[in-house]
């Protein structure tokens, strides 16, 4: 069983830096998103709708002190994240998925990063679904119109190992491709739609990222995922209380960096099969 000392350890050596450190900007483009959150723009809300107002300098302070960084990282040259946050968060998310799976609840999953996190996510999804979960998946090739600059993009709605993503059209649909990038909130509004019209209820737990999670949260779903530092939205939802748990890492480096944080939390979790 991986540890926490042990997984602290792997965090901070790992290189490429595995879901440890999120890279900056020499432009200043970095705070481009939370610029467009304190203006309310729902391009960086993720389907949030915030309590509170929050400025540029709040936004930025949130997310240092939950990552365990200065703001001046968070908004020049990138963060590197407290492995002791990360951490921490992973167990308070590992305790949600636990206590879900002991009550063998209703559980959707979905992600707006499936090249980096499909498998971390997959693999989530086989251990509830083998712990006596219902993991619920919208029907194949459900229409999305996901915001873009220039105007919507038609993106089809799908599932891939237990986990909701969306492929633009015209992509490969081999079983096991990765989806499209999709940071919005409508892939989740139309699963839950789908799942409605089914006759499969809400989810008692949404885990995901983007999206996924805030949406899910503002809906008033139990939610948790990770978090990257470049979004604000999953940090305020956490603070304002509306998100379970954001967990603090990098979302988008390689899959085999996820590993550790698998075995971690499904140990955790005891959910390792």
């Amino acid at each position: 069983m991986l540890s926490s000392d042990a997984l602290r350890a792997h965090l901070a050596s790992a290189a490429p830096p595995g879901a440890v450190a999120e890279p900056g900007r020499p432009d200043g483009g970095r705070l481009d998103r939370y610029r467009l959150f304190a203006a309310r723009d729902p391009r960086a809300l993720l389907g949030l709708e915030p309590r509170g107002r929050w400025s540029v300098a709040e936004l930025v302070g949130l997310v240092a002190e939950r990552c365990g960084t200065s703001p001046d990282a968070v908004a020049a040259s990138g963060c590197r994240i407290d492995p002791a946050r990360t951490v921490d968060a992973l167990d308070a998310f590992a305790d949600r998925l636990g206590a879900a799976a002991r009550r063998r609840a209703a559980v959707l999953l979905g992600t707006g990063r499936p090249r980096s996190l499909l498998d971390f996510f997959g693999a989530l999804a086989a251990a509830l679904e083998a712990a006596g979960c219902r993991v619920l998946t919208p029907r194949q090739g459900r229409g999305v119109a996901v915001p873009a600059p220039g105007g919507p993009r038609a993106h089809t709605l799908t599932a891939v190992r237990g986990v909701a993503l969306v492929r633009g059209n015209g992509l490969p649909c081999a079983p096991d491709a990765p989806g499209a990038p999709c940071r919005s909130p409508l892939p989740l509004r139309v699963a839950l739609a789908d799942l409605a019209a089914a006759g499969s209820g809400v989810p008692e737990l949404v885990i995901g990222d983007h999206g996924w999670l805030c949406g899910a949260g503002q809906l008033g779903i139990d939610a948790v995922g990770p978090a990257g530092t470049a979004d604000p939205a999953p940090f305020v939802a956490e603070a304002e209380g509306t998100v379970r748990v954001a967990v603090p890492l990098d979302d988008a480096v390689a899959r085999v960096h996820y590993l550790p944080l698998t075995r971690y939390v499904l140990n955790r979790a005891r959910l390792s099969q």
